[in-house]
């Protein structure tokens, strides 16, 4: 149950970056401020689902599955909370979240695909520099750029959508195929990394 605490907790997070980041005008700022979500997630131990699902490929007994699961419905639950409690403080940020996730469905099947798998690759990245080497460059870098490049990342756009305050079978598609994309790209370069060399198998719990 530990997850899906702290994975409540790292939702939260996530929807202050996501906050930040609808309120600056200007859009670099912007995406480096979101960076503190990150930072702060993996300095306290939180659970992040991108951060975490890569770790499968050197861990994936049943009890891993059902923390990851855990991990994700706290995420759920914690963007979820955040979003709604901007909506209804901040017409600003609502209307601006609103016309954000709009363009987001106007994305092909295969764009958004392609925009997760290349988050779910830097967000992997981003927590395993800070877990092996102990520093936030990974994040500093991997976060705005994942941003400015226009990647999708699913833990951020359920905070959108619920700021937004869309609900809607499209939304739930949109959303469904940005988490398959993320644990795609989160999965990537761990798989190749053991299979390169299956000696070096780097197990343990993600942020």
């Amino acid at each position: 149950m530990k997850d899906l605490f702290y994975g409540i907790c790292a939702g939260i997070l996530i929807g202050i970056g996501g906050a930040v980041f609808l309120a600056s005008e200007n859009r670099v700022i912007g995406a480096i401020l979101f960076s503190v979500a990150l930072i702060c997630i993996c300095a306290k131990g939180y659970s992040l689902y991108t951060g975490k699902v890569g770790y499968l490929a050197f861990s994936h007994r049943a009890s891993d599955f059902k923390n990851l699961a855990f991990c994700f419905l706290g995420n759920l639950i914690g963007t979820f909370a955040a979003g709604n409690a901007i909506r209804f403080s901040q017409s600003a940020l609502y209307e601006k979240a609103a016309a954000l996730c709009e363009t987001k469905l106007t994305q092909s099947i295969p764009s958004a695909l392609i925009r997760a798998l290349f988050c779910g690759i830097l967000m992997y990245l981003a927590v395993s520099v800070y877990r092996e080497k102990n520093t936030y460059i990974g994040i500093l870098f991997c976060v705005p750029v994942f941003i400015l490049a226009g990647f999708e990342h699913s833990i951020a756009d359920l905070f959108y959508f619920f700021a937004a305050g869309i609900y809607s079978r499209a939304a739930a598609f949109y959303l469904a195929l940005i988490v398959l994309g993320n644990s795609a790209g989160g999965l990537l370069f761990p798989v190749l990394s053991f299979v390169a060399e299956p000696h070096k198998n780097t197990q343990g719990e993600a942020k």
